[in-house]
């Protein structure tokens, strides 16, 4: 009878590690407010789950970091790795460790540039074709299909920042938006700071853009505190961002910013985790899980005040 209790209890204990899975997380950065959103995201979502267990690792904008952290997941023998690359160029480095590994993987929020995603390689996020055309053609109906802009880019090592940028660029080529010009563009890396410090030079250079377009809030955010501290009205001047975090939101409320583009971070971050959870029980799913863009205004922000 001992015997049969022991052999019982072993039993469980099998299946209830059998059951189990760990999945190793791989951010960018912790430092960065939609991408707080987004791990935020992913660990409520795992909570939900029995015998998931994420580890989230920081890789502070450094690539190299942020290798070796898949090294490690992998030498620890986790089931899943979830990755927000920090260099969107670099992934095809980390999609060879993985799969070279056996490791199932799933990058979130940042397109990786492999050609091709091969088997159990998969990427959740929104299609950036999509945010940056959004944004752009509320900011041409705006502007009347005519005047001067110009462009607060983010990180160019970042797919998204290349392809909003892009955007802006093909809005303006279409017949509707085609009187409008784009007086200078930098990169401002995602942060207020210098998204402030840029479009502070730009004034200080007597550049008078109709609006200013920004790949990110952030970056929105500092340029909308620039004019304010150059003694510009926000009336004057369109201010157009994409993310539609709380931050920004608050300051589309103020009646400062005119446009963001709401990008679902936490459904994003729960998408990452049940891919990887799939792909750990051997199921099939898509290569690619979009998640859709929205555009946000101050006629319709009431509903995405709680989102981000």
């Amino acid at each position: 009878m001992k015997k049969f209790l022991l052999a019982a209890a072993i039993s469980a204990l099998m299946t209830g590690s059998a059951l189990a899975e760990n999945i190793g997380v791989s951010m960018a950065l912790f430092d960065d407010n939609f991408l707080t959103v987004l791990r935020n995201g992913m660990q409520d979502y795992a909570k939900t789950k029995d015998g998931v267990n994420l580890q989230v690792e920081d890789a502070q904008n450094d690539v190299s970091k942020q290798l070796s952290q898949i090294q490690n997941f992998i030498a620890q023998g986790v089931d899943a790795i979830v990755v927000n690359p920090v260099d969107t160029d670099a992934t095809p480095k980390m999609t060879k460790l993985a799969v070279e590994a056996g490791v199932p993987l799933v990058y979130v929020n940042r397109m990786p540039a492999d050609k091709e995603l091969p088997e159990k390689v998969s990427f959740v996020g929104s299609n950036e074709v999509d945010s940056g055309t959004l944004q752009m053609k509320e900011v041409c109906r705006l502007m009347g299909g005519k005047g001067d802009i110009v462009v607060l880019m983010g990180e160019l090592s970042n797919q998204a920042a290349r392809q909003r940028t892009q955007d802006i660029e093909d809005v303006i080529a279409t017949d509707e938006c085609k009187d409008i010009k784009i007086l200078d563009k930098q990169t401002g890396n995602w942060q207020r700071t210098l998204g402030t410090d840029l479009v502070t030079n730009w004034i200080s250079a007597g550049l008078k853009p109709n609006a200013i377009v920004s790949n990110n809030d952030e970056m929105a955010i500092g340029a909308i505190q620039a004019l304010k501290a150059s003694g510009i009205s926000t009336k004057d001047v369109i201010v157009a961002g994409i993310d539609a975090t709380q931050d920004a939101l608050a300051v589309m409320k103020a009646g400062d910013l005119r446009v963001t583009v709401f990008q679902n971070a936490a459904a994003q971050g729960s998408g990452a985790i049940d891919t990887a959870l799939k792909l750990a029980k051997g199921e099939k799913v898509e290569s690619m899980v979009w998640v859709p863009f929205e555009l946000v205004t101050p006629e319709n922000m009431d509903q995405y005040m709680a989102k981000n």
